[in-house]
Protein backbone atom coordinates (compact mmCIF):
# COMPACT_ATOMS: atom_id res chain seq x y z
CA UNK A 1 0.00 0.00 0.00
CA UNK A 2 1.44 3.33 -1.12
CA UNK A 3 1.93 5.89 1.83
CA UNK A 4 0.31 9.09 1.68
CA UNK A 5 2.08 11.71 0.86
CA UNK A 6 4.11 14.06 2.77
CA UNK A 7 4.31 17.86 1.93
CA UNK A 8 6.43 20.59 4.07
CA UNK A 9 5.51 24.32 3.63
CA UNK A 10 7.38 27.64 4.97
CA UNK A 11 4.94 30.68 5.90
CA UNK A 12 4.91 33.84 8.19
CA UNK A 13 2.26 32.75 10.14
CA UNK A 14 0.19 29.68 10.44
CA UNK A 15 -3.31 29.65 11.70
CA UNK A 16 -4.98 27.09 12.84
CA UNK A 17 -8.77 27.68 12.56
CA UNK A 18 -10.72 28.95 9.33
CA UNK A 19 -13.35 30.41 11.67
CA UNK A 20 -14.22 34.24 11.84
CA UNK A 21 -10.93 34.84 14.49
CA UNK A 22 -8.62 32.77 12.27
CA UNK A 23 -10.10 33.73 8.67
CA UNK A 24 -9.86 37.88 9.69
CA UNK A 25 -6.75 37.50 11.16
CA UNK A 26 -5.29 35.78 8.02
CA UNK A 27 -6.87 38.40 5.54
CA UNK A 28 -5.29 41.52 7.62
CA UNK A 29 -1.81 39.61 7.82
CA UNK A 30 -2.00 38.73 3.88
CA UNK A 31 -2.57 42.51 3.06
CA UNK A 32 0.33 43.60 5.45
CA UNK A 33 2.43 41.41 3.29
CA UNK A 34 2.70 38.19 5.50
CA UNK A 35 2.21 34.44 4.09
CA UNK A 36 -0.07 32.64 5.79
CA UNK A 37 -1.26 29.04 5.46
CA UNK A 38 -4.68 28.59 7.54
CA UNK A 39 -5.37 24.97 8.66
CA UNK A 40 -9.08 24.09 9.34
CA UNK A 41 -10.56 20.71 10.03
CA UNK A 42 -14.02 21.52 8.00
CA UNK A 43 -13.26 20.27 4.69
CA UNK A 44 -15.56 22.86 3.05
CA UNK A 45 -18.26 25.63 4.41
CA UNK A 46 -20.91 23.47 3.75
CA UNK A 47 -21.66 22.70 7.77
CA UNK A 48 -24.00 24.06 10.68
CA UNK A 49 -23.20 27.52 12.30
CA UNK A 50 -25.21 28.51 15.48
CA UNK A 51 -23.73 32.16 16.21
CA UNK A 52 -24.74 34.55 13.99
CA UNK A 53 -25.93 38.05 15.45
CA UNK A 54 -23.29 40.27 14.61
CA UNK A 55 -23.09 43.96 17.17
CA UNK A 56 -22.12 47.08 15.66
CA UNK A 57 -18.64 46.71 16.43
CA UNK A 58 -18.51 43.48 14.51
CA UNK A 59 -20.28 45.40 11.36
CA UNK A 60 -17.57 48.02 11.28
CA UNK A 61 -14.46 46.00 11.31
CA UNK A 62 -15.72 43.97 8.44
CA UNK A 63 -16.92 47.10 6.95
CA UNK A 64 -12.99 48.05 7.31
CA UNK A 65 -12.14 44.92 5.74
CA UNK A 66 -14.06 45.06 2.52
CA UNK A 67 -16.29 42.52 3.64
CA UNK A 68 -19.40 42.95 5.35
CA UNK A 69 -21.34 44.17 2.04
CA UNK A 70 -21.05 41.32 -0.09
CA UNK A 71 -21.31 39.10 3.12
CA UNK A 72 -24.75 40.69 3.75
CA UNK A 73 -25.98 40.52 -0.13
CA UNK A 74 -25.35 36.72 0.22
CA UNK A 75 -28.43 37.36 2.36
CA UNK A 76 -29.27 38.09 6.21
CA UNK A 77 -32.01 40.55 8.28
CA UNK A 78 -31.01 43.61 9.51
CA UNK A 79 -32.22 44.28 13.42
CA UNK A 80 -33.05 47.41 15.18
CA UNK A 81 -33.88 46.23 18.67
CA UNK A 82 -33.16 44.05 21.41
CA UNK A 83 -35.80 43.27 23.62
CA UNK A 84 -36.51 41.43 27.19
CA UNK A 85 -40.27 39.97 26.77
CA UNK A 86 -42.10 38.94 30.01
CA UNK A 87 -45.57 37.58 29.66
CA UNK A 88 -46.04 39.79 26.84
CA UNK A 89 -44.72 42.86 28.08
CA UNK A 90 -40.94 44.20 26.71
CA UNK A 91 -39.26 44.59 30.18
CA UNK A 92 -36.61 45.96 28.47
CA UNK A 93 -36.39 47.70 24.53
CA UNK A 94 -33.08 48.91 23.68
CA UNK A 95 -33.36 50.39 20.17
CA UNK A 96 -30.16 50.33 18.40
CA UNK A 97 -30.87 53.31 15.85
CA UNK A 98 -29.90 55.70 18.89
CA UNK A 99 -26.46 54.35 18.94
CA UNK A 100 -24.29 56.53 17.28
CA UNK A 101 -23.38 55.33 13.23
CA UNK A 102 -22.43 54.49 11.14
CA UNK A 103 -23.94 50.65 12.11
CA UNK A 104 -26.84 51.83 14.43
CA UNK A 105 -28.02 48.39 14.02
CA UNK A 106 -28.11 44.35 14.36
CA UNK A 107 -27.17 42.05 11.81
CA UNK A 108 -28.44 38.81 11.58
CA UNK A 109 -26.30 36.96 9.23
CA UNK A 110 -25.17 33.48 8.47
CA UNK A 111 -21.87 32.63 9.59
CA UNK A 112 -21.17 31.10 6.49
CA UNK A 113 -21.90 34.13 4.85
CA UNK A 114 -18.91 35.83 6.48
CA UNK A 115 -16.72 33.22 6.17
CA UNK A 116 -16.82 32.45 2.39
CA UNK A 117 -16.33 36.14 2.06
CA UNK A 118 -13.19 36.15 4.36
CA UNK A 119 -12.07 33.32 2.20
CA UNK A 120 -12.58 34.66 -0.89
CA UNK A 121 -10.67 37.67 -0.03
CA UNK A 122 -7.88 35.69 1.32
CA UNK A 123 -7.64 33.68 -1.95
CA UNK A 124 -6.64 36.63 -3.75
CA UNK A 125 -3.11 36.55 -2.29
CA UNK A 126 -0.22 34.45 -3.71
CA UNK A 127 1.11 34.32 -0.04
CA UNK A 128 -2.22 32.36 1.19
CA UNK A 129 -2.88 28.34 1.26
CA UNK A 130 -5.61 26.78 2.89
CA UNK A 131 -5.53 22.96 3.85
CA UNK A 132 -9.42 22.63 4.21
CA UNK A 133 -10.35 19.02 5.42
CA UNK A 134 -6.88 18.72 7.80
CA UNK A 135 -6.66 18.08 11.45
CA UNK A 136 -4.06 19.38 13.59
CA UNK A 137 -1.51 16.35 14.90
CA UNK A 138 1.29 17.98 15.90
CA UNK A 139 3.05 21.17 17.10
CA UNK A 140 6.19 22.05 15.87
CA UNK A 141 8.43 23.00 18.41
CA UNK A 142 12.04 24.09 18.32
CA UNK A 143 14.22 25.21 21.04
CA UNK A 144 11.27 25.58 23.26
CA UNK A 145 9.04 27.42 21.20
CA UNK A 146 6.91 26.72 18.78
CA UNK A 147 7.16 26.88 15.08
CA UNK A 148 4.29 25.59 13.20
CA UNK A 149 1.55 22.83 13.14
CA UNK A 150 1.46 19.03 11.65
CA UNK A 151 -1.64 18.60 9.97
CA UNK A 152 -3.31 15.18 8.38
CA UNK A 153 -6.09 14.99 6.12
CA UNK A 154 -6.68 15.70 2.26
CA UNK A 155 -3.53 14.78 0.45
CA UNK A 156 -1.78 13.44 3.06
CA UNK A 157 0.74 14.89 6.13
CA UNK A 158 1.18 18.25 6.21
CA UNK A 159 3.88 19.78 7.91
CA UNK A 160 3.76 23.57 7.95
CA UNK A 161 6.76 25.71 9.87
CA UNK A 162 5.87 29.12 10.97
CA UNK A 163 7.68 31.98 12.74
CA UNK A 164 4.51 32.58 14.87
CA UNK A 165 1.39 29.94 15.06
CA UNK A 166 -2.25 30.99 15.91
CA UNK A 167 -4.66 28.63 17.73
CA UNK A 168 -8.18 29.79 16.25
CA UNK A 169 -9.96 26.03 16.81
CA UNK A 170 -12.41 26.77 19.16
CA UNK A 171 -13.30 25.95 22.26
CA UNK A 172 -11.98 22.57 22.95
CA UNK A 173 -8.95 23.80 20.83
CA UNK A 174 -6.32 20.65 20.13
CA UNK A 175 -3.39 23.71 19.74
CA UNK A 176 -4.08 24.61 23.13
CA UNK A 177 -3.90 21.01 24.26
CA UNK A 178 -0.95 19.72 22.42
CA UNK A 179 1.08 23.01 23.68
CA UNK A 180 -0.24 21.45 26.86
CA UNK A 181 -2.17 24.59 28.20
CA UNK A 182 -4.84 24.12 30.88
CA UNK A 183 -7.78 26.16 30.28
CA UNK A 184 -10.37 26.80 33.16
CA UNK A 185 -14.03 25.82 33.26
CA UNK A 186 -16.36 28.16 35.13
CA UNK A 187 -19.76 26.95 35.49
CA UNK A 188 -20.91 30.41 36.50
CA UNK A 189 -23.92 30.19 34.11
CA UNK A 190 -26.50 28.00 35.40
CA UNK A 191 -28.41 27.23 32.57
CA UNK A 192 -27.86 25.03 28.66
CA UNK A 193 -29.28 25.85 25.27
CA UNK A 194 -31.22 23.95 23.01
CA UNK A 195 -31.07 25.44 19.75
CA UNK A 196 -33.59 24.90 17.08
CA UNK A 197 -35.06 26.49 13.78
CA UNK A 198 -38.56 26.74 12.46
CA UNK A 199 -40.06 28.78 9.75
CA UNK A 200 -40.71 32.23 9.48
CA UNK A 201 -43.84 34.37 8.91
CA UNK A 202 -42.68 36.03 5.36
CA UNK A 203 -42.18 39.52 7.12
CA UNK A 204 -39.02 39.18 9.98
CA UNK A 205 -39.66 40.90 12.85
CA UNK A 206 -36.95 43.56 13.78
CA UNK A 207 -35.55 42.45 16.94
CA UNK A 208 -33.45 39.77 19.33
CA UNK A 209 -35.79 38.99 22.18
CA UNK A 210 -35.40 37.03 25.15
CA UNK A 211 -39.19 35.70 26.02
CA UNK A 212 -40.03 34.72 29.41
CA UNK A 213 -43.96 33.82 28.25
CA UNK A 214 -43.77 30.91 30.92
CA UNK A 215 -41.45 27.98 31.45
CA UNK A 216 -37.90 28.64 30.85
CA UNK A 217 -36.41 31.86 28.66
CA UNK A 218 -36.33 31.25 25.23
CA UNK A 219 -33.84 33.38 22.82
CA UNK A 220 -34.89 34.17 19.59
CA UNK A 221 -34.43 36.41 16.73
CA UNK A 222 -34.96 36.08 12.64
CA UNK A 223 -32.36 33.53 10.79
CA UNK A 224 -32.11 33.65 6.52
CA UNK A 225 -33.80 33.27 4.97
CA UNK A 226 -37.50 32.86 6.18
CA UNK A 227 -36.84 31.22 9.77
CA UNK A 228 -36.66 31.94 12.93
CA UNK A 229 -33.48 30.74 15.19
CA UNK A 230 -34.63 29.89 18.92
CA UNK A 231 -32.68 28.94 21.75
CA UNK A 232 -34.38 27.15 24.91
CA UNK A 233 -32.69 27.31 28.20
CA UNK A 234 -32.87 24.61 30.38
CA UNK A 235 -30.94 23.83 33.38
CA UNK A 236 -27.33 23.72 33.26
CA UNK A 237 -26.26 20.03 32.81
CA UNK A 238 -30.10 19.19 32.88
CA UNK A 239 -30.18 17.71 29.28
CA UNK A 240 -30.51 13.71 30.17
CA UNK A 241 -32.97 13.91 32.93
CA UNK A 242 -35.27 15.89 30.48
CA UNK A 243 -34.59 13.17 27.43
CA UNK A 244 -35.57 10.50 29.55
CA UNK A 245 -39.21 12.43 29.46
CA UNK A 246 -39.67 12.30 26.01
CA UNK A 247 -40.34 14.25 22.91
CA UNK A 248 -44.03 15.04 24.10
CA UNK A 249 -42.81 16.62 27.08
CA UNK A 250 -40.23 18.76 25.42
CA UNK A 251 -42.55 19.53 23.02
CA UNK A 252 -45.24 20.82 25.51
CA UNK A 253 -42.59 22.57 27.46
CA UNK A 254 -41.33 24.36 24.29
CA UNK A 255 -44.66 25.66 23.52
CA UNK A 256 -45.40 26.68 26.50
CA UNK A 257 -42.13 29.29 27.20
CA UNK A 258 -43.20 30.10 23.53
CA UNK A 259 -47.20 30.01 23.07
CA UNK A 260 -47.19 32.04 19.39
CA UNK A 261 -44.77 29.16 17.44
CA UNK A 262 -46.83 26.75 19.12
CA UNK A 263 -47.93 24.76 16.06
CA UNK A 264 -44.54 24.98 14.10
CA UNK A 265 -42.77 23.45 17.42
CA UNK A 266 -45.35 20.37 16.91
CA UNK A 267 -44.59 20.50 13.33
CA UNK A 268 -40.98 20.80 13.23
CA UNK A 269 -39.62 19.28 15.97
CA UNK A 270 -40.60 15.64 15.61
CA UNK A 271 -37.50 13.78 17.46
CA UNK A 272 -34.82 14.97 19.93
CA UNK A 273 -31.96 15.02 17.14
CA UNK A 274 -33.71 17.96 15.81
CA UNK A 275 -32.42 19.92 18.79
CA UNK A 276 -28.67 21.04 19.33
CA UNK A 277 -27.72 20.79 22.97
CA UNK A 278 -24.71 24.16 24.08
CA UNK A 279 -23.21 23.26 26.93
CA UNK A 280 -22.98 26.80 28.29
CA UNK A 281 -19.85 27.57 30.04
CA UNK A 282 -17.18 30.07 30.77
CA UNK A 283 -13.96 29.00 29.76
CA UNK A 284 -9.98 30.75 29.84
CA UNK A 285 -6.97 29.31 28.69
CA UNK A 286 -4.21 29.72 31.40
CA UNK A 287 -2.05 31.09 28.94
CA UNK A 288 -3.12 32.92 25.93
CA UNK A 289 0.85 33.33 24.44
CA UNK A 290 4.02 31.21 24.20
CA UNK A 291 7.26 31.64 22.40
CA UNK A 292 5.87 31.78 19.19
CA UNK A 293 2.29 30.71 20.01
CA UNK A 294 -1.13 32.84 20.52
CA UNK A 295 -4.42 31.83 21.48
CA UNK A 296 -7.35 33.75 20.34
CA UNK A 297 -11.38 33.49 20.16
CA UNK A 298 -13.10 30.58 21.86
CA UNK A 299 -9.49 28.82 22.36
CA UNK A 300 -8.53 31.79 24.77
CA UNK A 301 -12.03 32.88 25.77
CA UNK A 302 -15.33 31.06 26.03
CA UNK A 303 -18.86 32.69 26.52
CA UNK A 304 -22.72 32.66 26.85
CA UNK A 305 -24.58 33.26 23.89
CA UNK A 306 -25.97 36.57 25.92
CA UNK A 307 -25.32 39.35 23.91
CA UNK A 308 -24.38 38.10 20.65
CA UNK A 309 -20.36 38.46 21.78
CA UNK A 310 -19.27 35.21 19.77
CA UNK A 311 -18.38 36.10 16.53
CA UNK A 312 -17.83 40.07 17.84
CA UNK A 313 -15.29 38.97 20.23
CA UNK A 314 -13.84 36.73 17.67
CA UNK A 315 -13.27 39.45 15.01
CA UNK A 316 -12.12 42.24 17.90
CA UNK A 317 -9.55 39.53 18.57
CA UNK A 318 -8.09 39.44 15.31
CA UNK A 319 -8.05 43.03 14.87
CA UNK A 320 -6.20 43.71 18.31
CA UNK A 321 -3.41 40.60 17.41
CA UNK A 322 -2.96 41.80 13.96
CA UNK A 323 -0.50 44.79 14.76
CA UNK A 324 0.95 43.40 17.31
CA UNK A 325 1.89 39.99 15.40
CA UNK A 326 2.66 41.71 11.91
CA UNK A 327 5.49 44.25 14.32
CA UNK A 328 7.01 40.86 15.90
CA UNK A 329 7.67 38.72 12.94
CA UNK A 330 8.92 41.61 10.65
CA UNK A 331 11.17 42.13 13.87
CA UNK A 332 11.77 38.33 13.86
CA UNK A 333 11.08 38.78 17.51
CA UNK A 334 7.90 36.41 18.23
CA UNK A 335 8.61 35.46 22.19
CA UNK A 336 5.87 35.75 24.71
CA UNK A 337 7.07 38.49 26.03
CA UNK A 338 6.71 40.26 22.88
CA UNK A 339 3.08 38.71 22.50
CA UNK A 340 1.78 39.74 25.31
CA UNK A 341 1.15 43.73 24.42
CA UNK A 342 -1.69 41.32 22.77
CA UNK A 343 -2.91 39.42 25.66
CA UNK A 344 -2.46 41.55 28.66
CA UNK A 345 -4.75 44.57 27.68
CA UNK A 346 -7.16 41.97 25.98
CA UNK A 347 -7.63 39.85 28.87
CA UNK A 348 -8.84 42.91 30.98
CA UNK A 349 -11.02 43.33 28.10
CA UNK A 350 -12.83 39.83 28.33
CA UNK A 351 -12.74 39.93 32.39
CA UNK A 352 -15.06 42.81 31.62
CA UNK A 353 -17.07 40.93 29.42
CA UNK A 354 -17.41 37.94 31.77
CA UNK A 355 -18.63 40.04 34.49
CA UNK A 356 -21.46 41.85 32.18
CA UNK A 357 -22.78 38.39 30.50
CA UNK A 358 -22.79 37.36 34.51
CA UNK A 359 -24.89 40.34 35.25
CA UNK A 360 -26.70 39.45 31.83
CA UNK A 361 -27.61 35.49 32.65
CA UNK A 362 -29.00 36.71 36.29
CA UNK A 363 -31.03 39.38 35.47
CA UNK A 364 -32.60 38.03 32.22
CA UNK A 365 -32.57 34.29 33.29
CA UNK A 366 -32.90 33.56 36.99
CA UNK A 367 -36.28 32.17 37.95
CA UNK A 368 -37.93 32.47 40.92
CA UNK A 369 -40.12 35.07 43.15
CA UNK A 370 -37.26 37.65 43.78
CA UNK A 371 -36.25 37.64 40.79
CA UNK A 372 -39.93 38.17 39.20
CA UNK A 373 -39.69 41.31 41.77
CA UNK A 374 -36.16 42.84 40.63
CA UNK A 375 -36.15 42.27 36.94
CA UNK A 376 -38.30 44.92 35.82
CA UNK A 377 -36.07 47.42 38.31
CA UNK A 378 -32.69 46.23 37.03
CA UNK A 379 -34.66 46.52 33.26
CA UNK A 380 -35.31 50.13 34.27
CA UNK A 381 -31.78 51.35 35.27
CA UNK A 382 -30.57 49.85 32.03
CA UNK A 383 -33.00 51.59 29.75
CA UNK A 384 -32.97 55.04 31.70
CA UNK A 385 -29.42 55.56 33.33
CA UNK A 386 -26.02 56.81 32.24
CA UNK A 387 -24.87 53.41 33.82
CA UNK A 388 -27.41 51.06 31.34
CA UNK A 389 -25.93 53.46 28.34
CA UNK A 390 -22.76 52.87 29.01
CA UNK A 391 -23.17 49.22 29.39
CA UNK A 392 -25.46 48.66 26.18
CA UNK A 393 -22.64 50.67 23.97
CA UNK A 394 -20.16 48.45 25.81
CA UNK A 395 -22.01 45.27 24.61
CA UNK A 396 -22.38 46.93 20.98
CA UNK A 397 -18.95 48.10 20.09
CA UNK A 398 -16.82 46.41 22.50
CA UNK A 399 -13.31 47.80 22.42
CA UNK A 400 -13.09 51.12 20.63
CA UNK A 401 -9.84 50.11 20.08
CA UNK A 402 -10.53 47.25 17.97
CA UNK A 403 -9.83 48.52 14.52
CA UNK A 404 -8.17 47.75 11.18
CA UNK A 405 -5.15 49.06 11.13
CA UNK A 406 -4.80 49.59 7.35
CA UNK A 407 -1.47 51.70 7.95
CA UNK A 408 0.31 48.77 7.90
CA UNK A 409 -0.77 47.08 4.80
CA UNK A 410 1.34 47.01 2.23
CA UNK A 411 0.96 48.10 -1.60
CA UNK A 412 1.64 45.27 -3.41
CA UNK A 413 0.44 41.54 -2.57
CA UNK A 414 3.85 39.17 -1.72
CA UNK A 415 4.08 36.07 -3.48
CA UNK A 416 4.39 32.80 -1.60
CA UNK A 417 7.91 31.87 -1.78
Amino acid sequence: MTAPPETETTADVCVVGGGPAGLTLALLLLRSGLRVTVVERSASLDREYRGEILQPGGLALLDQLGVLAPAEARGGHRLDRFQLVERGRALLDIDYTRLPGPYPRLLSLPQQHVLAELQARCEEFDAFRLLAGCRVTALVEEGGAVRGAVAEGRGGRHTVRAAATVGADGRFSKVRRLAGIPADRDDVFDFDVLWFKLPGTGVPDRAVRVFRDGGRPVLAYPSYPDTVQLGWTLPHRGYAGLAQRGLAYVQQEIRRAVPEYADAVGERITALTDLTLLDVFAGRAREWVRDGLVLIGDAAHTHSPLGAQGINLAIQDAALLHPVLVAAVRAGDVTAGRLRAYAEPRERDIDQVMRIQTMQARAMLSQGRVARVVRPRLASLVQHTPIGTKLTARIAFGNPAARVRSELFTPARQPAQ
